[in-house]
């Protein structure tokens, strides 16, 4: 049975534990989260799933009250992947009234590469002020983050990079993004789409396969870009962002240079829906 827990207090016996922050309505992308943990946990140590949805990460006219929620089916497909423990705080618990919750420092990946950045404003000044505080109330000796949301990844590691004194020890472990069967990266947000929106959706993965195809025949940034982009219009999809970047700074990569360690990455809308993906190029 899983332990379900819902303050700091409670928290303290499961330090130093494989952890999964999640905003719940948890899909097989988050179990496979979960049963890495599991594969990752120390003998004797638990793995802690949190489940909170955070309001500070949603821009204004975000869907913060459209974002779904199930706990008690959340409960049982995390315990069914292996959790041990749900940490399932309350808003006050997270950002006590009359406390700073302080955002950390944003890292450059977090501010300069114009992407998730650009289109959707103060979030990661959320994202970084709940994971920090999450973090700091569960202090795991592991945190398994998925790779769906690459430029998330990416400032979640800069920033535990920037503090090693605050959460001595702690490594985050990406996780491969887990795609349905039709190559669609899994997402709570999926099941917004009809019928109809799930094929153009489709055109999403079929870039970004396009994309990997087109390096690997040598060429340059400019064009593969171009041709992201005529795929997804050819899906009927809206772009915020088609592009190649560094997979690491997620800046323009200059054409000439090397893709060894380069990221497609999309931002697209069908409908109400926004999705993003990634692949390595």
């Amino acid at each position: 049975m899983i332990h379900t827990i819902s303050t700091p207090q409670e928290l303290r016996p499961f330090a130093g534990c494989a952890f999964v922050p999640t905003m719940g309505a948890l899909h097989e992308g988050h179990l496979a989260l979960i049963r890495r943990a599991k594969s990752l946990a120390p003998s004797g140590r638990a793995v802690v799933v949190s489940i909170f949805v955070n309001p500070t990460q949603f821009g204004p006219g975000g869907d913060f009250n459209r974002y779904p929620r199930d706990l008690e089916g959340d409960l049982e497909k995390a315990e069914s992947a292996g959790a041990n423990v749900a940490f399932v705080p309350s808003v006050e618990t997270v950002y006590p009234p009359g406390e700073a919750v302080p955002v950390p420092p944003l890292p450059d990946v977090a501010t300069r590469p114009r992407l998730e950045d650009a289109h959707r404003p103060g979030h990661f000044a959320g994202v970084c002020q709940v994971v920090a505080r999450l973090f700091d109330l569960v202090q795991p000796g592991a945190a398994i983050l998925g790779e769906k949301d690459w430029q998330q990844l990416k400032v979640i590691e800069a920033m535990v990079r920037a503090e090693p004194a605050r959460w001595p020890g702690l490594s985050i472990v990406p996780h491969a993004t887990v795609r349905e069967a039709d190559g669609l990266a899994l997402s709570s947000r999926n099941v917004f789409l009809s019928k109809e929106e799930r094929a153009c959706a489709r055109g999403i993965p079929h870039a970004l396969n396009e994309a990997q195809d087109l390096a690997r025949s040598g060429w340059d940034t400019r064009r593969i870009e171009e041709r992201m982009r005529a795929t997804l219009v050819r899906h009927h999809l809206q772009i915020d962002y088609a592009v190649v970047r560094d997979a690491e700074t997620l800046m323009p990569v200059v054409d000439g240079s090397s893709l060894r360690a380069g990221r497609a990455l999309i931002a697209a809308r069908i409908g109400s829906t926004r999705l993003i993906d990634n692949a390595a190029v």
